[in-house]
């Protein structure tokens, strides 16, 4: 079964910087598709950005420009580098792995943007 730990978030002022990592225990990292999902209070889970296991990338509109998804198969770790952040970014930030027919998810990262 896989296992997955976000970290990285905390308080940032608006237009600062944050990464993510999430980290993967288990097989089938390498072909997996990993994903950045986000969810903010009232509101439903949003898809911020994936990446397939050949390297191509898809962001949401809100994020694009501004965010980077990545993937480092021989550590087992996807990140969201996350710039120009704004208020409306702020959200608890799930991970997720696909592969085959199974999906997994981390247990969340809090991101809050304010002054």
């Amino acid at each position: 079964q896989v296992q997955l730990v976000e970290s990285g978030g905390g308080l940032v002022q608006p237009g600062g910087s944050l990464r993510l990592s999430c980290a993967a225990s288990g097989s089938g990292f390498p072909q997996s598709i990993l994903g950045w999902y986000r969810l903010a209070p009232g509101k439903e889970r949003d898809l911020v950005a994936y990446i397939m296991s050949g390297g191509d990338t898809n962001y949401a509109d809100s994020v694009k420009g501004r965010f980077t998804i990545s993937r480092d198969n021989a550590k087992n770790t996807v990140y969201l580098q996350m710039n120009s952040l704004k208020p409306e970014d702020t959200a608890v930030y799930y991970c997720n792995l696909i592969t085959g027919t199974l999906v997994y998810w981390g247990q969340g990262t809090q991101v809050t943007v304010s002054s």
